[in-house]
């Protein structure tokens, strides 16, 4: 795939999770936080979910930004690692259950309309960073992950990760909303 295609379409995404984060704030903090049974996550809950992993993820590729010394490729292409990462997060029809880090997991937690705002500002960071790596190899650049420290990925195949992700969880929300209305 072309960088500079993957890194279009990934930015385009991130402004489609901003709009949707956006209209969330319409809603009332309980219907943010209303959930099937107390195992399932509220929409506030899987925005925290992705604000958690965030917060590992944006200063990684800082960092992969900052220290680079390459140019940028034409081409990106996944690495064996990444590409299953990348495409493990996407959802099945029926959306598939996942186990979660401990530390990732917010079930249960007290949480207000700033985890929208904080999930915004993140995503606008994430924007900015695509941005920066249009002039970078993602194929070379490299970032770690954040259930072991023996694998890294290429930096285009963190971004795919990271969008599918969101993805998923804008997904997980739709289905939310939709069983909240019945």
């Amino acid at each position: 795939m072309k960088s500079e295609k993957l890194i279009s379409e990934i930015q385009n995404s991130t402004n489609e999770y901003i709009s949707s984060a956006e209209k969330l704030k319409s809603k009332t903090e309980e219907e943010l936080n209303w959930k099937q049974n107390s195992e399932t996550w509220s929409i506030l809950e899987c925005l925290e979910h992705l604000n958690l992993y965030a917060k590992f993820y944006l200063p990684e590729i800082e960092n992969a930004i900052q220290k680079t010394k390459s140019k940028r490729q034409e081409e990106f292409k996944s690495g064996f690692w990444g590409n299953y990462f990348a495409k493990s997060m996407l959802p099945k029809e029926k959306l598939n259950k996942m186990k979660t880090a401990k530390d990732k997991n917010p079930l249960n937690s007290k949480l207000d309309k700033n985890v929208i705002e904080n999930f915004i500002a993140q995503q606008k960071e994430f924007n900015n960073l695509l941005e920066r790596a249009k002039n970078v190899d993602l194929n070379k650049e490299k970032t770690k992950i954040s259930i072991t420290n023996l694998i890294k990925l290429r930096l285009g195949d963190t971004f795919l990760f990271l969008n599918n992700h969101t993805f998923r969880h804008f997904k997980q929300i739709q289905n939310i909303e939709k069983n909240a209305c019945r």
